[in-house]
């Protein structure tokens, strides 16, 4: 049998008998969106870090590992686990505030009253959803169409279908278990991949030249190739992650469902065990870099390597780490999605909650589906979408009134104008168009919030 058909039949299997041993299918729409606000600190942690290994935590920290140096893995790493740290106070507060609350639009309807509002940040919400699970299973059906010579679009749907397979059975609890499961073997692989490729790559001193990346000049993050790779990836990295919780239901959703005593717990240790991953995934980049490996796609670098260093049958557990690091973000948005439909429907019902389940599979699909789209690029993209409701979602939970009107602009006006900035300069890669564009989005949701807010 085929490795790649092997590890998605071995994934859904196990998936669907955790699911179903340790958990009861779930009948009521609460329970299915909440998971009865009691879930332990361990468990939440545990998923918090799974949710956030998406596609880019196990290419994109290779490749900017491989490509930038140094400065590449920082600026992709550091903000990654602070901004997880950062959510921290505001899941503290909106649980609080709004303790039987499950969405985010849902509160900001709760202290506006305005349909307005609400209905941007589902807007915001939503999408953020879809592109999310558009990149995890364009990444995902990239290297398993590749590995099976099954099309790319019918991989896809496969991969789609197995993370409803076991969701739709009872909402965020399977989600927050298969997380758990995936994310503990995802830690054990890693670790041993990183053991083993610095082994027989060369050593820590292939690792040390590897530092400054396949051109060598990117060792330090001051320097002058360092700035340049600041200015270029850094900041709009930055800006997109520092905002990725507080633009994401699936973490609010997890702040509604944690211990409302273990809320910071939670979120911490889940920070630490996300950043294990891609520093893990990363070393091997400094290795491919420092022993000049000429990669075929630099996108694709980390699963190159590991094919290059270590024996053929490491693929099998690196397959099962991806399509686990992959379906974990895909499983915690068909959630998020089926949260939202509690802001769109007056009476919900948990046929509603999966028919939204199954229409962000069918969005996501689309998505990943769009000829030359590559992962780098869509990430960045969503990021800095996201970062259209951070100043606005901040400033509501810190306790500053903003007026309906206020709200609404400040996400739309940075949409319209910083967006198309940003996206321009990611497409045609120049450096000052991504920069402008990434502050932009961010800074004027604020500032717009307030002055309209002011009148």
């Amino acid at each position: 049998m085929n490795h790649a058909v092997f590890v998605l039949l071995a994934y859904a299997a196990l998936m669907l008998l955790s699911t179903m041993l340790f958990t009861k299918k779930e009948s009521s729409v609460a329970g299915f969106c909440t998971g009865g606000r009691n879930i332990g600190w361990v468990m939440s942690a545990l998923s918090i870090a799974a949710t956030w290994i998406w596609a880019p935590a196990l290419f994109t920290s290779a490749e900017a590992a491989y490509t930038k140096g140094f400065a590449g893995l920082f600026w992709f790493l550091a903000p990654n686990v602070l901004c997880l740290i950062l959510f921290i106070p505001f899941a503290k507060k909106i649980r609080r505030e709004m303790p039987e609350g499950i969405t985010l639009s849902g509160y900001m309807y709760e202290k506006y009253g305005s349909a307005s509002v609400r209905n941007i940040y589902l807007f915001q919400l939503g999408a953020l959803s879809v592109l999310s699970t558009g990149v995890q299973l364009l990444a995902g059906g990239r290297i398993l169409s590749m590995l099976t010579g099954v099309p790319f679009t019918v991989m896809t749907i496969v991969m789609a279908a197995i993370a409803f397979s076991y969701s739709q059975f009872s909402g965020i609890k399977a989600s927050v278990l298969t997380d758990a499961v995936q994310m503990v073997f995802i830690l054990a692989v890693s670790l041993f991949f990183v053991a083993a490729g610095i082994k027989n790559g060369g050593g820590l001193e292939t690792l040390a030249t590897g530092l400054g990346g396949a051109a060598g000049d990117a060792g330090a993050l001051f320097s002058a190739g360092g700035w340049e790779i600041f200015l270029g990836f850094g900041l709009p990295t930055t800006v997109g992650l520092l905002s990725g919780p507080f633009g994401d239901q699936c973490f609010w959703q997890r702040a509604f469902c944690v211990r409302k005593d273990r809320i910071g717990q939670a979120f911490f240790t889940g920070a630490i065990l996300f950043g294990i991953v891609p520093l893990f995934i990363g070393l091997l980049g400094f290795v491919g870099a420092g022993m000049g490996y000429m990669a075929a796609d630099t996108g694709m670098v980390s699963f190159e390597l590991i094919r290059e260093l270590l024996p053929s049958w490491a693929t099998i557990p690196f397959l099962f780490m991806v399509v686990s690091g992959l379906l974990s973000t895909v499983d915690s948005n068909l959630c998020a999605a089926s949260s939202l439909t509690t802001d769109i429907f007056k009476e919900v019902t948990m046929g509603k909650t999966k028919f939204s389940m199954i229409w962000l599979l069918v969005l996501g699909i689309l998505v990943a589906n769009i000829p030359g789209l590559t992962v780098t690029h869509l990430f960045l993209m969503y990021g800095t979408l996201r970062a259209s409701t951070l100043l606005p979602t901040i400033l509501t939970l810190k306790g500053v009134r903003l007026k309906p009107e206020g709200v609404v602009a400040g996400i739309v006006i940075p949409m319209v104008v910083g967006f198309p900035v940003f996206a321009y300069g990611n497409i045609m890669n120049i450096t000052m168009y991504k920069t402008i564009g990434s502050l932009m989005t961010m800074l004027l949701s604020g500032l717009v919030s307030l002055a309209v807010s002011r009148k």
